[in-house]
């Protein structure tokens, strides 16, 4: 089987997803849009992951890659195949589907609890009643027609939907100590004082308990998916 993962920035990669998918024999290939944004076939694809990144689906004058993004992601989805997105990916697979993307109310740092959907039905991921993942955006989205909403938040209503088999996640359950550093260090001047901003030392805080638990979600996310191959 064949994953393939969109990065935009050298900074967010797949962090926990990456052992997933080397435990679960997935040969795993990728497009690295920062430098060499070539698309893959998408008959060879049988698994999509589609990463975060500091910019807005609404930038594709910026970043004139993001149209083609798009466009790979729609078709991509027609055709049934699962499909993961996290932060910036979630916003691209609504996107796809016809949403709107634009600013939260507040932007979300740190970690915060997110809280399952109890209008969930059969078919659809389940999330816990509560979990506490980590969060890093300031963009959010209109739920797509169609789609089943999974988890909120406090600050941010759709921090999970899924329609047929893809699901976006504007939380992110992939983090591990090593990328949460990474993205500080690359996004530190967002670390301003607000409500559902945390500062730097609660960040990195986190104990291995916290990371486990966070991981071990992400798992269940892909286990449920991974499931929907070639069914």
């Amino acid at each position: 089987m064949k994953a393939h993962y969109f990065q935009h920035v050298p900074f967010e990669g797949l962090g926990s997803i990456e052992s997933w998918l080397e435990k679960n024999n997935f040969t795993i290939t990728s497009t690295k849009f920062f430098a060499e944004p070539t698309l893959p076939d998408p008959e060879q694809v049988d698994f999509l992951i589609i990463m975060g990144g500091p910019m807005s689906v609404n930038d594709q004058e910026e970043y004139p890659w993001l149209h083609d993004e798009l466009n790979f992601i729609r078709e991509f989805i027609q055709r049934d195949k699962p499909v993961l997105g996290v932060c910036l990916g979630a916003q691209l697979i609504a996107s796809a589907m016809g949403s709107k993307i634009y600013p939260n109310k507040e932007k979300e740092i740190g970690w915060f609890p997110i809280q399952g959907s109890q209008q969930q039905t059969e078919g659809t991921f389940s999330f816990p009643a509560s979990a506490t993942v980590f969060h890093w955006h300031g963009e959010t989205f209109d739920l797509p027609e169609g789609a089943t909403h999974l988890a909120q938040s406090e600050a941010c209503k759709n921090q999970a939907f899924q329609k047929g088999n893809a699901i976006g996640l504007q939380c992110h359950l992939e983090t591990t100590p090593e990328s949460a550093r990474n993205i500080i260090s690359h996004c530190r001047n967002e670390l301003v004082p607000a409500q559902y901003i945390q500062d730097e030392q609660t960040i990195l805080s986190a104990d291995a308990e916290v990371y486990a638990s966070l991981n071990q979600l992400m798992a269940k996310v892909l286990d449920f998916l991974s499931k929907q191959i070639n069914s």
